[in-house]
């Protein structure tokens, strides 16, 4: 039995609630009507922030060792992949091999933020591998993936937005920005490099900046609406 939440987009896309800071309930569900038809997955605690947000997940997956309450898995009989604590990896690595097993593409993570570092670290960790997640969204920032050969449009609301940068995977990295205060273009990266606290420029009209990844891949971190930075 798999549940969708059904949107109007064609493809199935893979959502992981996973445990730490995330968006607000309201901003969980905005989210979820973006992406369209989603299947989603709650990584151990990050059952809690899926039901605050009034949505059933198709399944829950993990050793349950953070869960908050084991009584909220009995609505999930039969939707439960439950593994040892004594595992090679954490519960959100499971749930991204699950969705990518079950045909979910351009997977996002719901929740990470704050807490420990080493999670913090780990999950930042996933986009330096070949199959990586599309974006992570946590309590405070939207993390994306640009791969090379991609441009995105990255809106931004008020000025002052900090945006920053992150090479990944192997070098040579090579980018192309338009309407950021401190242009991209050009840079020489080396690893180890980043930017970071980049802005809008001066008299933007665009509401936001393109960045086009030419050679390599980035993390592209901005703040969610209604974080204070």
């Amino acid at each position: 039995m798999v549940l969708y939440w059904r949107g109007r987009g064609k493809e199935v896309r893979g959502i992981v609630f996973t445990g730490g800071e995330g968006p607000p309930p309201g901003l969980c569900r905005n989210i979820l009507r973006e992406a369209g038809e989603t299947l989603v997955v709650a990584a151990d605690a990050g059952l809690g922030a899926c039901e605050q947000a009034g949505v059933e997940a198709a399944w829950v997956i993990g050793d349950m060792d953070s869960l908050d309450d084991e009584r909220r898995l009995d609505r999930y009989a039969g939707r439960i992949v439950r593994h040892r604590p004594d595992k090679d990896y954490t519960d959100t690595e499971l749930a991204l091999v699950f969705l990518r097993e079950h045909g979910a593409g351009g997977i996002w993570i719901i929740g990470g933020g704050g807490g420990r570092t080493d999670h913090l670290l780990a999950l930042a960790a996933l986009f330096e591998r070949r199959e990586k997640p599309e974006r992570w969204i946590t309590g405070r920032e939207d993390i994306r993936f640009l791969g090379a050969g991609t441009e995105r449009f990255f809106p931004l609301t008020r000025p002052g937005c900090p945006v920053s940068v992150f090479p990944l995977g192997e070098p040579p990295w090579e980018a192309e920005s338009r309407f950021l205060r401190w242009p991209l273009t050009g840079l020489a990266w080396n690893r180890g490099f980043f930017s970071i606290s980049n802005e809008l420029a001066e008299g933007n009209t665009a509401g936001g900046f393109y960045l086009r990844a030419i050679r390599g891949g980035f993390l592209v971190l901005t703040p969610f609406p209604g974080y204070s930075f």
